[in-house]
């Protein structure tokens, strides 16, 4: 059997106003938004990035959101990414910092209510 090559290509969000969300996340990921008609591309930063689809909705958002990001950053930077998150117009909705020993986290939404999770993993012996 050989070995997966699957990776992550792009995250793909809706949004009432794709421009507004794309300058929220591409300066929090450090990606190069594309602007496409009503829709932005943000591409990856660096070889390790992802990439990021804002398409426009005029749709509600669903009351659950059934899937979201966790953003891993080093350990004991997770407050200072989380205070960054929020000065470019992140909201914190809860951490989860006690819970399991592997890691601890903190739930934000973007300026549009989606949901992401900035998460440290203590250093392996």
């Amino acid at each position: 059997m050989t070995q997966s090559q699957v990776t992550l290509g792009a995250y793909n969000l809706d949004a009432s106003d794709p421009h507004h969300l794309a300058e929220f996340w591409s300066q929090l990921t450090g990606g190069d938004p594309q602007p496409g008609g009503n829709s932005v591309y943000i591409a990856p930063a660096g070889a390790h990035g992802f990439g990021m689809f804002i398409q426009p909705s005029d749709s509600p958002r669903p009351d659950r959101q059934s899937s979201h990001l966790d953003l891993t950053v080093p350990w004991g930077q997770r407050e200072q990414e989380v205070d960054r998150a929020v000065s470019l117009g992140a909201v914190v909705r809860w951490h989860v910092l006690d819970e399991y020993p592997h890691v601890q986290w903190t739930t934000l939404a973007d300026p549009e209510g989606n949901l992401f999770c900035i998460a440290e993993h203590p250093p392996t012996p």
